[in-house]
Formats: structure tokens, C-alpha cells, sequence
């Protein structure tokens, strides 16, 4: 036991400096909510603008859209179209006609062409964008194809795209993230009193074991003086 404290003294040196630059700068970063920190708060309301693209069949006032980005799917130009009321939808760029929400069959496709092991499916269910999984937490429609492997692959409905895939592991470390910011319930909230108060808390502790171990080291060497004399 005397050896196993001594190491402990000798490790305290090594490591308290680090330990407490990581809790000093931990909460440093929970004090302000990110979204202060990120600016959100000082940008000013803006009225929502319909996308008007001069010439565009697609784009025009009467569509209302908020966004269109253009991608390469199955070989072909599609517009993926997003209105202002948040509703996504695809358009084949050729010839401006709409393309069909992906189906279940659709979904395993592009689960196999898109992720390794894809073909390994053991079930696909589909999410409407108010119910969707724990370990997706966006508000859209999505199916998941669940693999063989436990990997979850979310396809949206509307875009024709993967949208996330969920390992083992990613649910393994969404929970770890909960604990380290305690926020269990939704894992994104990163400056709340709780974690606030604990870091304070470990921020002391950590300063003040780093004096104690100068006052350990002067109170040793005094006993040794002694000794000696």
C-alpha cells in the first residue's frame, strides 16, 4: 500500500497540472450556451423569402421554397426542394417532372449501394418526421434499415438520401456524451447549473490538490531535515 501511494504522489505530479487545464477550460466552454457562443442570439428576425430563380419552372413565387440544392442520384440531376413549411421534396432536373417518395424497396436499395455490408438487412421501418428514433433526433421522415451488425442506416423519404448511420458504437458514445455533459434525456444540452455546479466543484478540488501536493513535498523534506539532524 505505501508502494501504491507513492506511485499515486508520483502520478499526481505528472498528470494534475493537465487535469486541471481540462476542467479549467471544461468550464470555461459549459458557462455560455452555445448558441451564445456560436452568435444565434444577435442575429435579427428575418421574413422568410420565397427562392425565385429567373427563367426556373421549379423556383418560382408560387412554389414557396426555402432551399433547392442539386445532387447526383442514380445517375441523373435531381433538385432537392425544401418549402418554407419545412416539407422536402425531388424533382428530376431534366425534365422538371416529380420523383416518388423512396419506398421500403427503394430504402434497402440504397442502403446496399451506399454502406458496406448494406445487403445485410435484418428489418425496415419506416418514421414519420414526429416519431422518429432516439439515435436520429432530426425531425424529418425516415426509413431505417436495420443491418444483420446492428447499424442502424436512415434513408429520408423525401431526399432520397442517407441521412445518418448509427453503429453500435455511435449509441455506445451518444450515451457516454450524455453522462460527460449530463444530459440524459436529450444529450445536446452543454451548459445547464447542474454541470456548471460540478465543474466549479472539480475545478477546486483539482487546484486544490495540486497545492496539497507542494505541501506534502515541503512537509517531507522537513521530516528528512530532522532526521538528519
Amino acid at each position: 500500500m505505501r508502494r501504491f501511494a507513492q506511485w499515486h504522489i508520483w502520478l499526481g505530479w505528472l498528470v494534475g497540472v493537465p487535469i486541471v487545464m481540462w476542467v479549467a477550460s471544461g468550464l470555461f466552454m459549459v458557462i455560455k450556451p452555445i448558441e451564445q457562443v456560436r452568435g444565434e442570439h444577435l442575429r435579427t428576425p428575418q421574413a422568410q423569402m420565397p427562392l425565385v430563380i429567373e427563367g426556373s419552372e421549379i423556383a418560382t413565387q408560387d412554389a414557396a421554397l426555402k432551399e433547392m440544392r442539386v445532387v447526383m442520384q442514380n445517375g441523373r440531376a435531381v433538385a432537392i426542394l425544401t418549402g418554407l413549411d419545412g416539407a422536402t421534396s425531388r424533382v428530376d432536373l431534366e425534365n422538371d417532372t416529380p420523383i416518388p417518395a423512396i419506398d421500403a424497396a427503394g430504402a434497402r436499395e440504397i442502403a446496399a449501394q451506399g454502406i458496406v455490408g448494406g445487403g445485410a438487412v435484418r428489418e425496415v421501418t419506416f418514421y414519420s418526421a414526429q416519431d422518429v428514433p432516439f439515435d436520429f433526433r432530426r425531425p424529418m421522415p425516415v426509413w431505417q434499415v436495420a443491418l444483420d451488425d446492428g447499424r442502424h442506416v436512415y434513408i429520408g423519404r423525401d431526399t432520397g438520401q442517407i441521412e445518418a448511420v448509427r453503429t453500435r458504437w455511435w449509441r455506445w458514445f451518444d450515451f457516454a456524451w450524455g453522462v460527460h455533459i449530463m444530459d440524459l434525456s436529450e444529450r445536446s444540452d452543454t451548459s445547464h447549473p447542474i454541470l456548471i455546479g460540478f465543474a466549479a466543484l472539480s475545478l477546486t478540488g483539482a487546484i486544490l490538490g495540486c497545492v496539497l501536493m507542494f505541501r506534502r513535498r515541503k512537509a517531507k523534506v522537513k521530516v528528512k531535515a530532522e532526521t538528519l539532524a
